[in-house]
């Protein structure tokens, strides 16, 4: 085929240059060639079209699919916009309930700590007063023995406990003129304390007593308690408001009563400072 397009072209010029003219058959000649090449261009640029549509086709295509992923994402984010307004509104509405709850808790602890710091003040103000109590007592009592007499705090009470050999003789209630002196030397102290109340018991071991004037233990004890407060009352001027007699006969021994000496040592009369506890409920209905 390309042989035969061949021979046609080259016996052309000769066909037409024994029928036309010299100067017509170039210009025929120029056409045929011009032709020629607009036929190649024409070509090419329909080849280029062609791609040019394929690449744009296959471009589009990509766009389409990113378009839709991009479409598909900004459905979501317009179907869950609404919950998360949502959350954020009910999140909202938790912080403000949060914050005011933990406000009021707050005053509340606030209001707590301050109560409690009053306490601690008056217990420290209580202790205070127990531990200049105790050195008074002491340097009041420092002539007489130690085996005699015994003070001491306890869980921020203080306790005075007297022998009873110095202050009763044998199953008597009669306080003796010895013990007078000490007393007076206890009430000494305590009147310098006016707001401070107090009680005496009285203790005995577990030795029956049989006489005319006393049952037994119990009615020992008691009258020995208000022996010592009826002294303190008429002798050293203490208002008997202030004091509390009370006796535990043989039933609140601080040594077993196996032998004299721990027997002995369970026969005594004690006097407790008793708490200010009206102070302290003052403070519980200031609450």
């Amino acid at each position: 085929m390309k042989r035969q397009k061949f021979l046609i072209i080259a016996t052309l010029p000769l066909l037409l240059f024994s029928c036309v003219s010299k100067k017509k058959f170039h210009k025929l000649q120029t056409d045929y060639f011009n032709c020629q090449s607009n036929e190649k261009v024409c070509l090419t640029n329909e080849k280029l079209s062609e791609d040019k549509i394929n690449k744009m086709s296959s471009d589009n295509s990509a766009l389409s699919g990113q378009n839709k992923v991009l479409q598909d994402q900004v459905d979501y984010l317009k179907k869950n916009s609404n919950q998360v307004l949502s959350a954020l509104t009910d999140m909202s509405v938790m912080s403000n309930k949060q914050a005011e709850s933990v406000k009021q808790s707050l005053e509340s602890l606030s209001e707590k700590d301050n109560y409690i710091r009053t306490l601690q003040s008056a217990i420290s103000r209580k202790d205070s007063m127990n531990m200049v109590l105790v050195m008074n007592l002491k340097s009041k009592l420092a002539d007489v023995n130690d085996q005699d007499i015994n003070i001491k705090v306890e869980k921020g009470v203080v306790y005075i406990d007297i022998s009873d050999k110095l202050l009763f003789n044998t199953g008597k209630y009669n306080v003796t003129e010895k013990a007078k002196n000490v007393l007076g030397k206890v009430a000494t102290v305590l009147n310098t304390y006016p707001d401070i109340e107090f009680m005496v018991e009285g203790h005995t071991d577990n030795v029956p007593i049989h006489n005319g004037c006393m049952e037994d233990n119990w009615d020992l004890s008691v009258k020995r308690a208000t022996s010592v407060v009826r002294l303190l009352q008429k002798d050293y001027g203490i208002t008997p408001l202030r004091m509390t007699a009370a006796g535990h006969g043989e039933y609140l021994p601080i040594a077993s009563n196996d032998t004299p000496e721990n027997r002995a040592i369970n026969r005594r009369t004690r006097i407790i400072i008793l708490p200010q506890l009206d102070q302290f409920f003052k403070l519980l209905l200031k609450k």
